[in-house]
């Protein structure tokens, strides 16, 4: 929004602006929030930063080094739609509190460390990328999960009411209109509201999911771009529904035997503005460049290891099944989604030639995904992977349909949490290469995730348990 902190600070005391709201983003992908009143918000803030406890929330220190400093960027800054007062936000880089060094752990640091790593190697100086939003919309959510009561009611007003509008079949969702589609209006807010905000945003539409599955797609735009994008479409669209007394989450499975909310992410590269997927030659699969299908190689070959990373939660391994769309097998395809790396076929334009990733989704941190799948397609493309000789493809056929013979030779994505965890813990010095994600950190991270998630759920009975054992 703003070029300098002098541009900011001018915007503040023209515009009556009553409070300045500092957005940092967690390292489970949350954003934390401190605010500060405007009158009390000058230049050394753009400096200095506002303290806090990075041991708390973040996690991004330990408790006896906890202090570091949130301070704003001014080109990130977006007059929040939702508080009662006219309130300026920005989203802040954390740093050091005392020497206001960059916080290797920081996924926002992380995130330009990435790029600044593509622009070393040369192969390219931009990584755009687009994440697809796919996320349900319910009435009401009723969770309790206690010792001695474990239950979920979800409410939905598309397969739920009072007999005046139709209900939506099981996993018949897909582009419905009004009366059956409740949440055109809904979807509509979103999206105006992301307009005004500065996001493009493409279309939205009515996902497949019957109980309220939307889909929005915002335009392309340079990695820390998009993945700033990324925090700001959750935050509108999990305010809007709560403005009209609904719920919104991005939860991959929330629903057993309806389709599942993922983060397909496009992706591709330029260098000098010029696009390096898309080569001419009528020979060529798709349309794809040497670079282009490298990059393909590298994601594929550490798809298992991203897993990790882009799919951190149990809930991941209930939408990664078969029957949903959804990708459990490490190969690409044109057009395919059953594919983990589908290239889109529409795509036909130099500028537009991209290929997406289906595996992620919204339950990681979007900074340390777009990360690595940038990383691990860097990999790729300098160790030259030839996609046919691995095994990758292209298989333009449905897997599921094919025989097991076909199947065994390829690589399938973990199963679970714990598979994927395992197997980044095996694979990531694709991620520490040039030191951008720090030393130690893929160790933390998988031992957080396991006594955090992993753990967490596994030593808890679950209802279906009942129903399969309590006659035992």
């Amino acid at each position: 929004m703003f070029d300098s902190a002098a541009q900011a600070l001018k915007f503040i005391q023209e515009n009556d602006i009553a409070s300045i709201d500092l957005r940092i983003v967690g390292l489970t992908g949350q954003w934390l929030h401190v605010t500060i009143p405007a009158r009390h918000f000058t230049h050394s803030h753009f400096e200095e930063g506002v303290g806090y406890d990075g041991s708390s929330g973040s996690g991004f220190t330990r408790v006896e080094s906890g202090d570091v400093a949130a301070i704003p960027e001014p080109d990130t800054a977006f007059l929040d739609p939702f508080w009662e007062r006219p309130t300026l936000s920005f989203i802040c880089r954390t740093v050091t509190a005392d020497s206001k060094q960059p916080l290797p752990t920081d996924p926002r640091q992380i995130a330009r460390n990435a790029v600044a790593r593509l622009r070393q190697s040369g192969i390219a100086d931009e990584a755009w990328m687009a994440p697809e939003f796919e996320f349900h919309v319910f009435d009401r959510v009723e969770v309790v999960s206690e010792p001695y009561e474990s239950r979920v009611r979800i409410v939905s007003g598309e397969v739920h009411n009072d007999g005046t509008n139709p209900v939506i079949s099981t996993k018949q969702g897909y582009l419905r209109p009004p009366p059956a589609d409740q949440l055109h209006d809904l979807r509509n807010e979103i999206a105006l509201t992301l307009e005004s905000l500065g996001v493009p945003v493409r279309y939205h539409h009515h996902e497949v999911g019957a109980p309220g599955q939307c889909e929005i797609e915002v335009a392309m735009d340079t990695l820390l771009r998009a993945a700033d994008r990324a925090m700001l479409v959750k935050y509108v669209v999990k305010n809007v529904a709560r403005r009209r007394g609904k719920l919104a989450t991005f939860m991959p499975k929330p629903v057993f035997g309806e389709a599942g909310n993922g983060m397909h992410v496009h992706q591709r590269l330029t260098r000098d503005g010029k696009p390096l997927f898309f080569d001419p030659r009528p020979d060529r699969y798709a349309n794809l460049s040497d670079a282009a299908l490298q990059y393909v190689g590298g994601l594929l070959r550490h798809g298992r290891a991203l897993a990790g990373i882009t799919n951190p939660a149990t809930n991941s391994y209930k939408r990664l099944v078969e029957g949903y769309e959804a990708p459990v097998n490490l190969f690409f395809s044109l057009g395919n989604r059953s594919a983990a790396v589908r290239v889109p076929r529409y795509t036909v334009q130099p500028d537009e030639k991209r290929i997406e990733y289906r595996p992620p989704d919204f339950t990681g941190n979007v900074y340390l995904t777009l990360a690595a799948m940038l990383m691990a397609g860097m990999d790729g493309i300098q160790s030259r992977i030839d996609t046919a000789r691995e095994g990758f493809g292209p298989h333009d056929v449905d897997i599921a349909g094919q025989s097991a013979e076909f199947r065994s030779r390829i690589t399938a994505l973990p199963h679970s949490l714990s598979d994927a965890l395992d197997a980044l813990l095996a694979d990531h010095a694709f991620l520490t290469a040039g030191d951008v994600f720090p030393d130690g950190f893929v160790q933390a991270w998988v031992d957080a995730k396991r006594r955090n998630d992993s753990q967490a759920v596994r030593l808890r009975p679950h209802p279906h348990e009942f129903a399969l054992y309590l006659d035992a």
